[in-house]
Order: C-alpha cells, then sequence, then structure tokens
C-alpha cells in the first residue's frame, strides 16, 4: 500500500508539473505544421474538379486530422515556453510568415473545390469539409493565441497582421461550405 501511496503522489507531481519547452521546440513543431499543411495542400490539389472518387477525398481528410494533431501538439509546447527573446520572435514569426502564403493557398482551394465534393456519389462529403475547416480554425486559433501571447511586444503587429490574414482565408473558406 505504501508503494502505490508513493507511485500516484509521483504520478499526480508529474501529470501537475507544467511541461517546460524550448524555442526550438516549437520551431520543430512549426516545421512540422508546415509539413502537414503542404501534405494536406497537396491533396487538395490532387483531388479532381470532376470524377473525384472517395478515397481520393478521404486522403483529404487525413492530411487535415494530421494538421489538427500537429497544431494541437505546438500549441501545447507554446503554452509551456517561456523566455522568448526578441531574436526568437523573430524567428517564429518568420517561420509563420513564410508560411502564410501556402495557408491560404490550400484555404483557397478548399474553396475552388467544393463542387467537386458536392459532385461525388458518395453524399456528405462537404460536410465533412465543413468540420474539418472547423477543427482546423479552431485548433489554428488557439495556436495564434498562445503565440500571440508570447509574441515580444515589438512583434505584436507584424503578428496581428498574419493572424488577420489566416484568420479572412478561414472565415471564407467557412462561409464556402456553410
Amino acid at each position: 500500500m505504501k508503494y502505490f501511496t508513493i507511485l500516484v503522489t509521483v504520478t499526480a507531481l508529474a501529470v501537475a508539473s507544467p511541461v517546460k519547452c524550448t524555442v526550438a521546440q516549437v520551431e520543430t513543431d512549426l516545421k512540422d505544421i508546415f509539413t502537414q499543411m503542404a501534405n494536406l495542400d497537396n491533396s487538395i490539389k490532387a483531388f479532381p474538379d470532376s470524377g473525384g472518387s472517395f478515397s481520393s477525398a478521404l486522403s483529404i481528410h487525413t492530411a487535415s486530422q494530421k494538421l489538427v494533431s500537429s497544431l494541437n501538439m505546438a500549441n501545447t509546447d507554446v503554452k509551456g515556453t517561456t523566455n522568448v527573446t526578441d531574436s526568437d520572435g523573430q524567428t517564429i514569426q518568420d517561420l509563420v510568415k513564410n508560411s502564410e502564403p501556402a495557408i491560404i493557398d490550400a484555404l483557397n482551394n478548399i474553396v475552388t473545390k467544393k463542387a467537386a465534393f458536392d459532385n461525388l456519389p458518395l453524399g456528405g462529403v462537404s460536410f465533412i469539409v465543413k468540420k474539418n475547416l472547423g477543427q482546423l480554425r479552431t485548433a489554428t486559433e488557439a495556436l495564434e493565441t498562445s503565440l500571440f501571447s508570447r509574441t515580444p511586444a515589438s512583434l505584436k503587429s507584424q503578428a496581428q497582421e498574419i493572424q488577420s490574414s489566416v484568420d479572412a482565408a478561414f472565415a471564407k473558406a467557412q462561409a464556402a461550405y456553410a
């Protein structure tokens, strides 16, 4: 019984302790997000404008789910990061800024594919895309909030511009599937 009590106490302390992460880990997470984003965009681009298959649509869904997972992991790591210097903040912001066109491109591409999804013989694909967009937006906004809260003051206005552009692209994509 004594060992069980010690085990429970140690486990509780481990779970309650905040996870400390480094800026380097956040950079790695962001690079993973951008890889997942490229995979999603490539899946969207590969989906034909007519005559698509359910398996092709499923690959878009799978890529979307992997991206949500990466966004959530990065958000957890960002929350555990402290002491972000101006230099660190600039590095992170540059990574995000460089990926902004790809994010917007993927969201624009999903809008252009709506008719193709609607024309699949097996219905409901557009509903799944709508759900995926909601999950992606929620995870993205959570990460944006965490990143913004750790952005050095000197970089906040540029960070806000990036956030506004991405949020506008999400709004456009979600409106197409509303």
